[in-house]
């Protein structure tokens, strides 16, 4: 008689977070959660009921009635302690970062703590959530603004940075006195749960803070939802222009921070060493699975005799799992954007581009199913090249050829593209005329990942944007806040009558 097959073991499943609980979902729709580095099922995430997103938001709803008059120093003594509890679980935070997403360690930390900076300017809200006064604006008459919160808020959040863009989401609103309604990536929730954990434990109370997970169904009911006023998107172009469009017609504030092609101009006075450590870093750090990565650099005049340099220089960079120390590049985030990069080099080659250096399919030892691409470059990339026209979302780099500055700023701001740019020279005169004349929200000057801190707000443009007001710093709290300005004049028993005014003047 043969032995009995051992049940399957079923991974662990990411719950629902409504009214302050834990929830397991009773969809029948779910979705693997998988180390892209082993294919190893880490959990089970649900695709949230229509029921269950009416319960979140309702709650949040419900909620909103006492937190919006909770006292500001009682909303922000709860940041500064979710601070603290992020910084002493960040080894807990990175690794399982890691494990879902594929970042290395040390990059996965920097997620976090961009994130946490984030949840530390919240706690500042006392000062970021003033309003204004002009004392005898008239006779007797003081007008005052106050910034009030909107009431449920929602957020849809990328799968890239599972850490520091719900935290720059949440925090500020809840912060401003909204409540939220948070969906993350259903490819790597678990970080995300995990920081709301701590938001918990540090005080948020019940209903204030809600997570549903899902696809584009749950999408769509944010979006769709009368009581959610304010959605904040982070992710695709696609994706981003469907939010903010089916938002908008509900009558909902929305900002979508969407695709991007950012560009760098390197100066042929500008510190080589220097330069192109920062374009292989920018590059192909997070296996180029960031929206503000540097995928093409325009190389101007004798810059362009720096490839070979640059190319024996990526060819250095240790492709493994993100848990191994020393890596510099990790898997893709899945097989679909594995199957997707190398598609993509195969069109790169297909039309005219020169292959200076092809990371498909590297050997790493022990990790044989993983999802990687090594770093790659590509020569004479033009417009009307897919590799060019395309956010290819992988550790790709693109060399573009111009003869001199003026080329370099036309050819960038030809591209509908206005996330982030960079020039690199050792001339104030270059880098003044760059920062005036680039069409791009982001700059930086010898910086090629230029993401404010956020004592700023983030920037992006055209077409990588969509709504006025950016995440953190002092637009989000304008866009999480509604001024409601008030005229007043007050009469004691002494003060004569000037009888009936009839103009529109007040005196």
């Amino acid at each position: 008689m043969n032995a009995p097959t051992p049940a399957k073991v079923l991974a662990p499943t990411v719950k629902l977070l409504i009214n302050g609980q834990l929830v397991e979902s009773q969809s029948t729709q779910w979705r693997d959660v998988v180390n892209p580095a082993t294919q190893q099922v880490l959990a089970r995430v649900p695709f949230a009921t229509p029921d269950e997103v009416n319960a979140a938001v309702a709650n949040a709803r419900e909620a909103f009635k006492t937190w919006r008059k909770t006292p500001i120093g009682q909303r922000a003594r709860i940041f500064l302690k979710l601070q603290q509890l992020i910084r002493d679980n960040m080894k807990e935070l990175a690794a399982l970062l890691t494990a879902e997403q594929g970042k290395t360690l040390p990059d996965a930390e920097g997620d976090v703590f961009r994130g946490l900076e984030v949840v530390e300017h919240a706690a500042n809200i006392g000062s970021l959530q003033l309003g204004e006064l002009a004392n005898n604006v008239a006779n007797g008459v003081d007008t005052y603004s106050v910034l009030q919160p909107l009431g449920v808020c929602a957020g849809i959040t990328p799968f890239n940075f599972p850490a520091m863009i719900p935290l720059w989401m949440f925090p500020m609103a809840i912060a401003t006195g909204n409540t939220f309604v948070l969906k993350p990536s259903e490819q790597d929730p678990m970080v995300t749960m995990r920081l709301c954990e701590l938001a918990l434990e540090a005080g948020i109370p019940p209903g204030v803070l809600n997570v549903v997970h899902g696809g584009e169904d749950v999408v769509n009911a944010i979006c769709d939802h009368p009581d959610i006023k304010a959605i904040s998107f982070v992710g695709s172009t696609k994706v981003g222009t469907h939010v903010y469009n089916r938002a908008s017609l509900a009558g909902k504030r929305v900002q979508c921070m969407m695709g991007a092609k950012n560009h760098a101009i390197v100066m042929p006075d500008a510190h080589k060493e220097q330069t192109l450590n920062a374009l292989l870093g920018a590059a192909f750090g997070a296996a180029g699975q960031r929206c503000m990565a540097l995928s093409v650099a325009v190389l101007v005049g004798e810059a362009q005799q720096w490839i070979p340099e640059l190319v024996a220089k990526a060819r250095t960079l240790k492709v493994n799992a993100g848990t191994e120390p020393g890596t510099d590049v990790g898997p893709l985030v899945s097989c679909a954007a594995l199957s997707r990069v190398e598609g993509l080099i195969e069109r790169g080659l297909a039309d005219g581009a020169t292959l200076e250096l092809d990371g498909r399919k590297p050997q790493v030892p022990g990790y044989d199913s993983g999802n990687f691409v090594g770093p790659t470059v590509f020569s004479g990339v033009k417009p009307g090249m897919s590799i060019y026209d395309q956010e290819i979302f992988g550790p790709v780099l693109c060399l573009v050829a111009a003869d001199h500055l003026d080329q370099a700023i036309d050819f960038i701001n030809a591209n509908p593209n206005g996330n982030g740019t960079a020039i690199f020279t050792q001339s104030g005169a270059a880098a003044r005329k760059f920062q005036e004349d680039i069409d791009v929200g982001q700059v930086g000057i010898n910086v090629p990942i230029p993401v404010p801190v956020p004592l700023f707000s983030f920037t992006g443009s055209r077409a990588s944007k969509l709504g006025d007001l950016g995440p953190y710093g002092k637009q989000v709290v304008l866009f999480y806040t509604q001024t409601k300005t008030v005229t007043a004049r007050w009469f004691d028993d002494s003060t004569t009558s000037q009888g009936v005014n009839t103009t529109i003047s007040l005196r």
